[in-house]
């Protein structure tokens, strides 16, 4: 174990006790650090709607795309990684597979959710006529759930 997994570990440990009673520590870490990164995700989510492209379209010079989808592309830019990361290192750090083929698996399921994840934010957003903040909430609710039964019994099987 390196210094960051025992600092990770350290830290989420401290808490556990609160939730010992209703999972065991690898659900917990699972809920704990999965649940970090879809904060920090949401946040960036929201920052970069109102802040860094204001609402409004963002222009790519052949096209431009909504500022709801390019606020999750850079979220999801930046929580991808790290969510990877916290997986193999903190969640499911006794799985026996290859890293490489972890990742792979990891990057398909990714490349689901991404689809997933733009198909009902404009379902929500654009046809529903939802607000995009709540629209990603939900989305991402969902997400996670699905998520967490093809990390436990493929990805990092």
């Amino acid at each position: 174990m390196n210094k960051a997994q025992i600092l990770i570990f350290n830290f989420l440990d401290v808490f556990y006790p609160i939730f010992k009673r209703f999972m065991d520590k690898q659900t917990y870490h699972y809920l704990a650090c999965g649940g970090g990164n879809t904060l920090f995700g949401l946040i960036l989510f929201f920052v970069c709607e109102h802040y860094i492209f204001h609402q409004v379209n963002v222009d790519l010079g052949l096209f431009s795309i909504k500022p709801h989808i390019a606020s999750f592309f850079v979220s999801f830019g930046v929580t991808f990684p790290i969510g990877f990361f916290l997986s193999k290192y903190v969640v499911w750090n006794e799985s026996n597979l290859p890293g490489k083929k972890q990742f792979t698996r990891h990057l398909f399921f990714v490349i689901f959710s991404v689809f997933l994840n733009y198909g009902l934010l404009k379902l929500f957003v654009e046809y529903l006529n939802w607000w995009p903040m709540p629209s990603q909430i939900m989305t991402t609710s969902i997400i996670v759930v699905i998520s967490y039964i093809v990390q436990k019994y493929f990805t990092f099987k």
